[in-house]
């Protein structure tokens, strides 16, 4: 159980994603932690402190002005009990407050007075999300060390699309477990550098090729991979999620972007290259915008090959990762062409998957993946893409454990 004995102090805000929180608190419980719960007023109205007493085991606290919690200064206590404050969901409200330093509420009084790590999962409306004010203030929280988990892109119970849905309960996890397992777990001193996202190559300054991947499987593999502890390095191309926290992340657009950062992150002991990189770049690219001229019905556009990362990444001699590790996102024939890159390539494994419009994997939250290794297949089932991080991360830790 690798959170054995760690405590957390879960406060939960009034917001629809307070139903996750229950699921949170079954796992941590089953990764051995204690958890104990704070409840705002609004969260009331979502789940019931009866049912977070019952799954965590401990009383629930809601009244700043308790007389029997606050003789022994409470709200002083419960802060520095704990190991780790979780707040999930995070409102714009309870960040708003905690950025200005308020202290109206047993919540908000708490996150005042610890000196212990917090971790922040945002939920709330894309459009609160996005205003300015939210955005301040989340920034203020970064630069205070506050680390965030999410929110995702996705639909909202509000019938509005976009960023600003809780992160998942095994994302939240991770995201935990990477925070009370720094420097420990079974990949503490492993060094991992993980691709993601898809690339865009640019056609002029406005105009871009580019891919429908989301980034959300390179992103999920690089937060289970830190919270086993390794020192992980994300090289993502142009996405809308956060960057992971406990990861050292570099932002690139191009596939030369992508390979120059790679190459800096060296030396490592596992590569996994998840990111979608285009295999063609527009070999002369304009300075300036193309202009569609009178009587034009085409455009020619001659395209030249991207540099091969997982192939540069995989070639043998000094340096190379003791492990590399690739993604075949195929189509068609998903097993015989991921057999066939991973020889081409030169990879260790290679995960297939099933990209095909009707897969749902491109943006998607889930995917089905087939592992290819020197020693044969291992057929994954349908996983969300937090649980495939956590499933690989768990097979490169033990195959690195045994080569250490």
């Amino acid at each position: 159980m690798p959170l054995n004995g760690r405590r957390t102090l879960l406060i939960v805000a009034g917001g629809i994603a307070a139903f996750k929180t229950l699921e949170l608190i079954r796992r941590l419980r089953e990764r051995g932690a204690a958890v104990r719960c704070v409840m705002t007023q609004a969260a009331h109205e979502f789940v019931t402190p009866l049912s977070l007493s019952a799954l965590t085991g401990d009383k629930v606290y809601t009244d700043l002005f308790s007389l029997t919690d606050e003789a022994e200064m409470g709200h002083i206590q419960l802060s520095r009990d704990a190991d780790l404050l979780v707040v999930a969901p995070a409102t714009a409200n309870l960040l708003a407050r905690m950025a200005h330093g308020l202290a109206d509420d047993l919540a908000a009084t708490v996150l005042l007075a610890t000196d212990t790590p917090v971790l922040v999962a945002p939920s709330m409306n894309v459009r609160m999300w996005e205003h300015p004010a939210t955005q301040a203030n989340m920034a203020t929280l970064r630069a205070r060390g506050v680390a965030v988990v999410g929110p995702n892109p996705g639909d909202m119970a509000c019938g509005e699309y976009g960023p600003g849905r809780m992160a998942e309960a095994a994302e939240i996890l991770a995201a935990i477990e990477g925070a009370l397992g720094a420097g420990t777990g079974p990949l503490a001193g492993r060094r991992a550098l993980v691709t993601s996202g898809p690339t865009h190559e640019p056609i002029d300054p406005v105009r871009f090729i580019a891919n429908r991947s989301s980034g959300k499987q390179g992103h999920a593999i690089a937060s289970a991979l830190a919270a086993l502890g390794a020192e992980v390095t994300l090289v993502s191309g142009p996405v809308t999620l956060p960057d992971p926290p406990g990861v050292t992340t570099v932002h690139v657009e191009s596939a030369e972007a992508m390979l120059a950062a790679c190459r800096a992150a060296l030396p490592v002991d596992v590569a996994v290259c998840a990111a979608a990189v285009a295999d063609w770049r527009v070999a002369d690219a304009a300075d300036q915008k193309r202009k569609k001229q009178p009587g034009q019905d085409t455009m020619a556009l001659t395209l030249t090959q991207n540099p091969d990362i997982l192939a540069t990444l995989s070639r043998p001699g000094e340096g190379r990762p003791m492990l590399v590790v690739g993604f075949a996102a195929e189509t068609e024939r998903v097993i015989e062409q991921a057999r066939e890159k991973r020889d081409r390539k030169g990879c260790d494994w290679i995960l297939a998957n099933d990209v095909s419009a009707t897969s749902g994997t491109f943006g998607g939250d889930a995917n089905t993946v087939h592992l290819i290794t020197a020693d044969g297949e291992d057929a994954w089932p349908v996983l969300s893409k937090a649980e495939v991080g956590q499933r690989l991360a768990a097979r490169i830790a033990e195959t690195l454990g045994g080569e250490a």
